[in-house]
């Protein structure tokens, strides 16, 4: 889109990044289903891989359809760039990567996707780095983690799987007092109902796989890049602010400015890492973002409903969403996520680990599916499946113990998705 208006963001959610085919005029972004590019001539390839121009060269680097969506996301989310990749957990390696190296350690919350708590406990080792999972609501504990070897802090702006708000304007206060990088993952929340940048964030990532696609279809994830922090201001991000050896002593923060990172990611990380996002998987993820809005208000209103008559449920222990009165984290919803506290919460159920698993498999419209984010409602026992490889005490840290149920809400009628859950919870107590 052409610089003027600012436009809202259900107008943003269907043309940022987008433009008709030049070659067909086509309305929708083609699937740029290519490899490789041709080039002008010698000169012109050899400025593109000098990084002096920017261009395609090679579909593991970029692509047009890709590069549609990164805008698309760097747009709602408020950032200067954004670079796509091939899942969440690849976005989550491609923000760490131009940060970390050996003897560094990244400050982790507790209340995090299973598989993040793996990866970050057991398979960032392999690389030389270490990370300090701390209780995020505990402020002090949190700054009492950060060392002179921490080069980032790292949270979900709702957690995976309980659904808990970080309050993120006071985790940022943190990082800036200690000079290094808030990563903040804003999967359960989306653009819309969260904007970490806004709250102080420098990254943010996603797995794209989950609402902002929002029809379980394709997996993928993306970084974005706020373009704020100064990279040189220390010397703890030697990746940013020194000359590359590979690019005859350019200089990411020097050359590229607010779009330092976001050229990093490109040159350096899907270069050598090549967590590539494929332009199919990029073009359902721009179709399921030009419904987001709908999509998410919907989730919002279905989640409110169904969390409120799951808690007053005989069979029901508690449940964990934030948008309840009787949630400790309501009070912050207003000012981390103002349209609302999303559609992802647990369930507690009496009858413990037995209920649970009865209950699961008594469902007929929910899902039982290791994913979240779909239209439709999905259900997981996390103890048993996304968080099995931690142990109790982190599963419990995690809001994921053995009686919990996580739930993911859809967008179907809530009336319908209350009976399922209601002969579902008679049949786990039967």
């Amino acid at each position: 889109m052409s610089e003027g208006p600012t436009y809202g963001f259900d107008t943003l959610q269907i043309h940022a990044g987008a433009r008709p085919d030049p070659a067909t005029g086509a309305r929708q972004t083609p699937i740029y289903q290519t490899t490789a590019y041709v080039f002008r001539d010698a000169e012109h390839a050899a400025a593109l891989f000098n990084l002096q121009e920017v261009g395609y060269i090679y579909s593991r680097l970029t692509n047009p359809t890709v590069a549609v969506l990164q805008e698309r996301i760097a747009t709602l989310e408020g950032g200067a760039g954004a670079v796509c990749c091939s899942s969440g957990h690849a976005a989550q390696i491609m923000a760490l990567f131009p940060l970390m190296g050996p003897g560094t350690n990244v400050v982790a919350s507790t209340r995090l996707y299973g598989g993040t708590i793996t990866q970050f406990s057991q398979t960032i080792k392999r690389f030389g780095w270490s990370a300090k999972f701390v209780d995020f609501d505990d402020e002090a504990a949190v700054a009492e983690a950060i060392d002179e070897n921490t080069r980032a802090v790292f949270c979900e702006s709702i957690a995976n799987p309980g659904g808990y708000i970080t309050d993120i304007p006071a985790i940022a206060a943190i990082s800036d007092k200690a000079g290094i990088p808030l990563i903040v993952d804003n999967t359960s929340a989306t653009p819309y109902l969260c904007n970490p940048i806004a709250l102080g964030a420098t990254l943010v990532v996603h797995s794209t796989t989950k609402y902002l696609t929002g029809n379980g279809t394709v997996t993928g994830g993306c970084v974005v890049d706020s373009g704020k922090f100064d990279w040189t201001a220390n010397d703890k991000f030697p990746s940013l602010s020194q000359p590359e050896p590979a690019y005859h002593g350019l200089t990411f923060a020097e050359t590229f400015g607010p779009l330092a990172f976001t050229f990093h990611g490109i040159a350096i990380g899907l270069r050598d890492l090549g967590m590539t996002m494929n332009p199919q998987a990029a073009h359902y993820t721009l179709m399921g973002i030009e419904t987001l809005s709908l999509r998410m208000e919907r989730h919002v209103q279905n989640a409110e409903t169904i969390s409120a008559w799951l808690e007053g449920h005989d069979n029901v222990d508690y449940v964990t969403y934030a948008g309840l009165d009787s949630s400790p984290y309501k009070s912050r919803v207003a000012t981390v996520c103002p349209k609302g506290a999303g559609g992802l919460f647990t369930v507690a159920l009496k009858g413990g680990y037995d209920a649970c698993v009865k209950f699961v498999d008594s469902l007929e419209i929910f899902s039982h599916v290791a994913n979240l984010g779909d239209t439709r409602s999905l259900v997981i026992h996390s103890a048993s499946t996304t968080h099995r490889q931690l142990s109790p005490e982190q599963q419990e840290a995690a809001g994921a113990g053995p009686n919990v149920v996580r739930i993911s809400i859809g967008t179907e009628n809530a009336e319908d998705l209350i009976a399922d859950l209601d002969q579902a919870l008679k049949a786990a107590h039967s």
